[in-house]
């Protein structure tokens, strides 16, 4: 009985700058320029959340509003990220490092969020804990949905 080769590329959409018929991770993972660009971005978002964090802190056992916001944004911002890049500006290599995995990445805290759902059940605000967990979740599926709809829509529009 002859055996068949698996195709192991998706059938689905990929990233336009990744060819998945090469192993890059070699390359990749040595490229000066883009740690550059990822280190650059994700020291500016970082530094935004945090003084973000300053400007709106969370008092002990308060609702983290301030992180529910960061993060929502966050994703709403790298959905918007995603078409432009995937559909625009194809061919410019370090804007999503840059962007996406640095400014965008060091700015969104996920971490923050399960610390936060942590301290809140610590503290007895169970209910507040898991409003909070669903509230993140949902607003962050739904600002990248909403984002990335009306960014193509957007360019749909404007190359008619």
């Amino acid at each position: 009985m002859q055996q068949h080769p698996v195709n192991p590329l998706p059938k689905g959409p990929v990233d336009p700058d990744v060819d998945l018929r090469i192993d890059g991770r070699a390359g990749r993972a040595h490229d000066p320029l883009v740690l550059g660009a990822i280190a650059a971005g994700g020291a500016i978002g970082a530094s935004a959340r945090y003084l973000i964090g300053l400007g709106w802190p969370t008092p002990t056992g308060g609702f983290p509003i301030s992180t529910l916001i960061i993060n929502v944004v966050g994703c709403g911002l790298i959905g918007i990220l995603m078409v432009l890049v995937s559909d625009l500006f194809t061919r410019q290599r370090l804007l999503r490092p840059f962007l996406g995995t640095g400014v965008l990445g060091g700015f969104t805290t996920f971490s923050t969020y399960a610390v936060d759902i942590q301290r809140l059940v610590t503290a007895g605000h169970a209910a507040n804990a898991l409003l909070y967990l669903t509230v993140t979740v949902a607003g962050a599926l739904l600002a990248v949905w909403a984002t990335v709809s009306a960014t193509r829509a957007l360019i749909t529009w404007r190359t008619r």
